[in-house]
């Protein structure tokens, strides 16, 4: 039996035909995932140049020393920057390693690219616009700000749908932060409460030319299709591009599927590349060494023992990598296997939701309880956003107490007095083993949003470094410590009440949050 078979619907024609199932492909340890590299590049890199990071703090001190000490280019895609100390404060360093740039000897090579969503990006009077206007204005050469415009955000809708409202509709939610040949994949929004008190989850990539250059070329097809910020605060697409919500909706969307597809295409058949030549490579160095001895191993570089795949999703292009990869994972997790799931919007798709019903793995799911929830304490029809998850929460616990899965299959709710969750992703052990060997990282949160209507972009780290394993183990037990095991009592508590109207309501409106 083969997922593919599963998935077939899935598959689209810009997206490259799979060859022979995952399963046959390799069986051992790590290795079993090599199949991904059908759909995406593979990165191989030495797990002494991945760092998990775990706090907020850590974070943001991260990034302002990397954009001090970047020399080419800072890439930086996020859904919204902003407005408070903090973020000037990440401003203020570019301000400072442009003028650096500019003060060197000869032109300056320094590129800085910001990619964050429109509606997001433009919400109020002072708003992630405002505060990097300077910028352009003082350095119009070397620096971009691009705001992705979903092509569903359109016509009567545009003009009646009220701003905050209007980020229901489809977001540029994909945040990656790089610097030079570093790279930061996360779910972190560029803003005080995630340098702060909003946990997330945070991994550095050291010295990953490649990998730098992939996601480059992916936030410069974005911002090619994207409003591009003018110096007075206007917005404008590039020449002889179509328009996101004036031009024609299929031509815009067939065009942005196009310029994707290029960077992941043109990344995929590099890396193929660079594979054939390091197996012969270290081929001839194989048979060098038994001529020569050991003086002609220092020669060789070292195989890889990570491998980093780039996991894609934009329904509204006709992109869904990270769909397909994530139902294979979930469909292909065998009996004994253990996935550690976790999300701060729990809401999945029912795709989602089948696989982990109907699966043999065992899970351990990690969602905010609603004193962590980013909504909590909202103003208006927002705040009843928590009771809305907790609704959906008891409805998937029924429903796991209905087909006696409660031993494979466990919620638990994070609490942490102070803060709030936004973490998402997943760690994969397989039978018999006490350590991760893959997980995923990145924007997604596994909902419906995720899959059909924002843009998003995550990674898959498979790694067989007992050393990287135990790093991201100890990621997976620092988020689950604060967390309590959800149970039929869990939901008589009194904040857990939710009443009439926002049941009623959920079912309609639990596609756009």
């Amino acid at each position: 039996r083969s997922s593919w078979l599963l998935l077939a619907p899935l598959l689209t024609s810009p997206v490259p035909v799979i060859t022979a199932p995952p399963c046959l492909l390799c069986s051992e340890g790590a290795h079993r995932f090599q199949w991904i590299r059908n759909l995406v590049p593979e990165f191989g890199i030495s797990s002494s140049h991945v760092k998990v990071l775990s706090s907020p703090t850590e974070f943001y001190e991260l990034l302002k020393v990397q954009i001090k000490a970047a020399k080419q280019r800072v890439v930086m895609a996020s859904l919204y920057l902003g407005t408070g100390l903090l973020e000037q404060e990440l401003v203020d360093c570019l301000e400072e390693t442009l003028e650096k740039s500019l003060q060197a000897e000869g032109p300056s090579d320094l590129r800085v690219s910001i990619l964050l969503d429109y509606t997001r990006g433009s919400r109020g009077r002072k708003n992630s616009r405002t505060m990097l206007i300077p910028l352009l204005q003082r350095f119009p050469g070397q620096v971009r700000v691009s705001l992705f415009h979903t092509p569903n955000l359109r016509g009567l809708l545009r003009l009646l749908i009220p701003e905050r409202f209007n980020e229901t509709i489809g977001l540029q939610h994909i945040k990656v932060y790089l610097f030079d040949d570093n790279v930061i994949l996360s779910g972190a929004n560029l803003s005080d409460l995630y340098f702060t008190n909003r946990q997330d989850r945070y991994v550095l990539l050291q010295d990953s030319p490649e990998i730098a250059d992939f996601f480059t070329e992916l936030v410069d097809a974005i911002g090619d299709v994207s409003l591009q910020l003018q110096r007075d605060d206007t917005v404008q697409m590039m020449e002889g591009m179509v328009h996101p919500y004036r031009g024609d909706k299929m031509a815009y969307c067939e065009i942005a599927n196009r310029r994707v597809m290029e960077v992941i295409n043109a990344a995929r058949t590099r890396q193929e590349l660079l594979h054939a030549e390091a197996f012969h490579s270290r081929k001839q160095g194989s048979s060098l060494l038994s001529q020569q001895g050991s003086q002609a191993s220092g020669d060789l570089k070292p195989e890889p023992d990570t491998w980093i795949y780039p996991l894609i999703q934009m329904k509204p292009f006709g992109i869904q990598i990270d769909e397909m990869v994530t139902e294979t994972l979930l469909t292909e997790a065998e009996r004994d296997a253990r996935i550690y799931l976790t999300t701060g919007y729990f809401n999945l798709t029912q795709a989602y939701m089948d696989l982990v019903l109907g699966t043999r793995a065992e899970y351990r799911i990690l969602l905010a309880s609603p004193e962590v929830n980013g909504f909590f304490g909202a103003k208006g029809v927002a705040g009843a956003i928590p009771a809305a998850y907790v609704y959906i929460e008891r409805q998937f616990y029924s429903e796991v107490c209905y087909l006696h899965q409660q031993e494979r299959v466990q919620l638990q709710e994070y609490s942490r007095a102070g803060w709030t969750f936004h973490a998402k992703g997943l760690w994969l052990y397989l039978a018999g083993s006490d350590l991760p060997c893959l997980t995923l990282i990145g924007s997604p949160n596994f909902g419906y949003r995720s899959v059909h209507r924002d843009l998003e972009a995550q990674v898959a780290i498979v790694t067989e470094n007992k050393a990287l394993q135990q790093q991201l183990h100890q990621e997976q037990e620092q988020l689950y410590l604060c967390s309590g095991v959800v149970s039929a009592a869990t939901f008589e508590q009194p904040n857990r009440y939710v009443k009439l109207w926002v049941k009623l309501v959920t079912p309609l409106i639990k596609n756009f949050f």
